[in-house]
This record gives structure tokens, C-alpha cells and sequence, in this order.
């Protein structure tokens, strides 16, 4: 039996890993989260397994790589085969309730084939990755029909697309209604009043599934849209910090030369590149992206006073983390995608409510950890089948309970299908096949490109900025072929074999005979 009746798993979307203060920020103040982090365990060297939101979250649903779950970007859904911890849930009479954004997107041409094109309860369960939707905003973009823009609405907010005109809509001095896609607008206030905002909204819709769930079990994915992009923060978080508090740009005159990598050189050129390599763009967006954590974190301190009204904090374990990091101008570099720490380190947290967890509370662990580990990690606290044929990511209950739990890994993995992006074309590849492929250890980190580009290699002791790509260096020849290796090891181990369970492959050995097959005898 396990103490273990709930999971809140509690995702912000485009979060650093280092903007928290239990990181290490010397400005921006997160006590929710630490609080948390000195109620569990804080995984210092966690990592994603890619770093665009769409493929990151699926690995993080299905614990399993983007090589094998194959959702390699935004927009590329989800195959309908694919087995998410939603499903795990659901073998054991237990659902996935979300509040907030997933990402997921249907396999439209599967369900076809399944003929699930109707209303039913299987067909809305794939359309969602089987979430059950409490309440779903992934935010980004204009959603005029959602339940937060009706909700807005009843607010007062008159409008046939509110979350454009006020959410992210700010206005100038002159009482000019702005855009805030536009980023030179960051930092002014969003037209719509706090506790409307994002944030809070979806706080509440989180807070008043938890009530309602009284004594019964339940499992939640908190999943906010923030700090993500539109960097527009309601008052008074939008004037909290100054671009003196702010974490210096992290680039390097290296990485401008012909020298560089073409693929990195392309990604350069993006539009939003090109604005976060002016300085007016770090210093705008930057404070405001700080805010928008802060804000978070408050409501993430409602949370808390709620579990601990609830008493729920001796029953569920909590993870917190982020699908992936943001550029912020670091690396002459604007959004995500690449292969550097501050896209591909994420904050990740755990807080084990089990006595065997209490000799580790409020400690850092520095071992490596993946996005892909939170799966199994929930399936394990509520003692359910963990799946091997399918799952690849390890539980990290045995690492917070002070547990040996076997050797651990000494490498991550993450991947990118760019096929999608203009940098594509500017390098004048056709649509096609065109991916990347990362294996970091604790001094190494090198990426395989195909396509005919050359590899990336930085060693991380020596140059922990990743200022200097030793990719072409002939003294690492030796280096490359080792880290290339690692690589295919990694490659040639992913779970393909889907269809059985390990047991039954066992079963299935060498058993032609029982079978009333008899083949090769004399």
C-alpha cells in the first residue's frame, strides 16, 4: 500500500531553469517554489527531450522519447497508437484531469482510419491525449470560443476575442489601444485586471477541482501558458523588476563568425532572433518575462494554502517543472528549439509525501533526470503496472526516498525535427527528413545534424557558456567519435516493440513447439 493517493503535476510553459531564486537568481524572488523545493527534492540537472512545447510535452506524457513517440514538433500530432499517462490511469479505474494547456493535437488521420470521427467518449478522450478536460487554454493564440474567453466575457470584458483585445492588449500613455504581440510593448500593463489574467484563471479552475474532489483520489496536470510568449504581464507584475534585475545576455562574438555552425548561423536570422539581438528587446522583455514568473508564483502560493486547508499535503505528490527554457536573447538567439542549457534545462522539483522521503527533504540533487521520468514516477507513486515495453524514462521515488535504485544514467537525450522551420529553406534544403540529435553528459555535449551538416561539440567544463562549437576542432576527433557512439547506443536501445509486454515476449520464446509447430527437426 502506498501513502500516495494523489498527483498535482504543475507544468509552466517556456520557463528557465535558472529563474527561479532556489537556482540561484540573485533578483527575482520565488518562495512558492521554494517552499516547495524545501518540502522535496530539487533535480538540479534535469533536462527535456526536446525544446519546442509540442514534442517536449508529449515525451513528458508518455514518458517515452521523441524518436519513438514520433510528435517531433508543434502541429505534428500525436499518433493515435501512442500510449499516454492518461491511459496508464484509466487501466486502473483512475482519469487525467487537466487545467490548463497540453499541446495535444489530434491524430486526425488515425481516428479516421479507427472511424472515431464521431462525439463519443473514446473520440474525445484521443482528441485530447486522454485528458479529461477540467478546463483546457493553451493560450498563444486567439480561442474566441474557449471557456476563458466566455468567462471573460461574464466579466465584463466586451469583446468577440478578448484574450486579443485585453489579455494581451496594453495601452499607451495616450490611452491607445496596443498590441502586445508586438514586444516593444512589453512593458506596459495588460488591459485585463489581475485576477482575470491567465494565470489567476486557471489558479482558480485548478483550485475549485481539487474541492470538489472531497475525499475521492484524483490525479491534475496544472499546466499554465506562462512565461510563454505574449510577454504580457497584468499590474502590477509588468513594472515589478528593472533590467538591472535581470540576468546578463549570455552571447559571444564566436558565435557571429562564418565559423559557426550553418544551422545555428540560419536560426540566427529568424525574425525573433534578429529583435532579441537588440538590446532595446533584452531590456523590454526580459523584466516583464521575470514578472510573469512572479506572478505565477503567487498563484502557485494559493495552491498551497488550499492543500494545506485540504490536507492534501500528506497524501499527493507534487512534481513541478517547464517543457523547456527561453532564449531571451542568449546566444544571439530569440524563442526555443536549440540545443543549448538555458532551452534544454528545466526547473524540476518533487515532493514525496512518504516518510521514507524525509531524510532527503529540502536537498539538491544533482544526479541527471528527463522529462521522460515523470511518468513513471507517478505510476510508481500510485503503485500501478510501470509498463516497461513502453516506458522509457526511470522513477525518481527511489532517488527522493534515499534509495540505491540501480545505476543511474550518466547521459540525457533530446532531439529536433527543424523540417518546419524557415531556417530550412534559407539553407536551401527541400521538405523532407531534416533532424538533430543531442547527447549531453557532465563535460560533453554533442549534437548529430543530418542533412550533410557537420556536428556540434562543446566541452562543458572548460566553456560552460557554450561560446565555442568544437565541432570541427581536428584535436577532438577522438572526442566526436566517442560522444557519436554514445549516441548510437542510446539509439539502437529505444523501445520500438510496443504492441507486447515484456512478459509476454518471455512467454512467447521458443514455445513453437507447445504450439503444434514443428519446424527444424530431422
Amino acid at each position: 500500500m502506498t501513502a500516495i493517493r494523489n498527483v498535482l503535476f504543475v507544468m509552466c510553459d517556456q520557463l528557465r531553469w535558472d529563474h527561479l531564486s532556489c537556482a540561484g537568481h540573485p533578483f527575482l524572488r520565488t518562495p512558492s517554489i521554494d517552499a516547495l523545493a524545501a518540502r522535496g527534492v530539487r533535480f538540479s540537472e534535469a533536462f527535456v527531450q526536446s525544446g519546442i512545447c509540442g514534442p517536449s510535452r508529449m515525451s513528458f506524457y508518455t514518458g517515452r522519447y521523441v524518436s519513438t513517440h514520433g510528435a517531433t514538433h508543434n502541429r505534428v500530432p500525436l499518433s493515435v497508437g501512442e500510449v499516454t499517462l492518461g491511459w496508464h490511469l484509466r487501466e486502473s479505474g483512475r482519469t487525467l484531469a487537466l487545467a490548463g494547456k497540453t499541446h495535444v493535437l489530434p491524430d486526425a488521420r488515425g481516428m479516421r482510419r479507427l472511424q472515431l470521427d464521431g462525439q463519443d467518449d473514446l473520440a474525445a478522450l484521443l482528441r485530447e491525449g486522454y485528458f479529461s478536460v477540467v478546463d483546457r487554454h493553451d493560450g498563444h493564440h486567439a480561442e474566441p470560443a474557449s471557456a476563458y474567453a466566455r468567462w471573460l466575457r461574464a466579466k465584463g470584458y466586451d469583446s468577440a476575442d478578448p484574450w486579443t483585445d485585453f489579455v494581451i492588449g496594453v495601452e499607451d500613455a495616450e490611452g491607445r489601444v496596443l498590441s502586445g504581440w508586438k514586444m516593444r510593448h512589453a512593458g506596459l500593463p495588460a488591459r485585463v485586471r489581475e485576477e482575470h489574467s491567465e494565470t489567476a484563471y486557471t489558479t482558480d479552475v485548478a483550485l475549485d477541482f481539487m474541492r470538489r474532489q472531497g475525499d475521492d483520489p484524483w490525479v491534475l496536470h496544472l499546466s499554465y501558458v506562462k512565461p510563454h510568449w505574449p510577454y504580457i504581464a497584468p499590474a502590477p507584475y509588468h513594472a515589478m523588476f528593472k533590467p538591472e534585475q535581470c540576468l546578463p545576455v549570455s552571447r559571444h562574438p564566436a558565435e557571429r563568425t562564418e565559423a559557426a555552425h550553418p544551422v545555428f548561423r540560419a536560426f540566427q536570422d529568424e525574425e525573433v532572433a534578429r529583435s532579441f539581438q537588440h538590446d532595446a528587446c533584452i531590456r523590454t522583455v526580459r523584466p516583464a518575462y521575470q514578472g510573469l514568473i512572479r506572478q505565477v508564483d503567487d498563484h502557485l502560493g494559493r495552491v498551497w494554502d488550499e492543500m494545506e486547508r485540504l490536507g492534501r499535503w500528506r497524501d499527493t505528490l507534487v512534481i513541478f517543472t517547464s517543457d523547456h527554457g527561453d532564449y531571451l536573447g542568449d546566444h544571439w538567439l530569440g524563442e526555443k528549439e536549440l540545443f543549448h542549457d538555458c532551452i534544454q534545462r528545466v526547473p524540476f522539483l518533487l515532493y514525496d509525501p512518504s516518510p521514507a522521503a524525509d531524510s532527503t527533504r529540502g536537498t539538491t540533487d544533482a544526479r541527471p533526470v528527463e522529462a521522460i521520468d515523470a511518468v513513471p514516477t507517478i505510476l510508481d507513486a500510485l503503485g500501478l503496472d510501470p509498463a516497461r515495453h513502453l516506458v522509457e524514462g526511470r522513477s525518481l521515488l527511489p532517488a527522493v526516498r534515499g534509495e540505491a535504485g540501480g545505476e543511474w544514467r550518466d547521459a540525457v537525450f533530446s532531439e529536433l525535427d527543424w523540417t518546419l522551420r524557415g531556417a530550412r529553406r534559407r539553407l536551401g534544403h527541400p521538405s523532407g527528413q531534416h533532424h538533430a540529435w543531442m547527447v549531453r553528459t557532465a563535460r560533453w555535449k554533442y549534437v548529430h545534424w543530418t542533412s550533410g551538416h557537420r556536428p556540434q561539440l562543446f566541452d562543458l567544463d572548460a566553456d560552460p557558456e557554450e561560446f565555442h562549437d568544437l565541432g570541427a576542432d581536428a584535436s577532438h576527433e577522438a572526442t566526436r567519435r566517442a560522444m557519436r557512439e554514445r549516441l548510437l547506443r542510446w539509439f539502437t536501445g529505444l523501445k520500438r516493440r510496443t504492441t507486447i509486454t515484456w512478459e509476454e515476449a518471455e512467454a512467447r520464446t521458443d514455445n513453437h513447439k507447445r504450439a503444434g509447430v514443428f519446424y527444424g527437426e530431422w
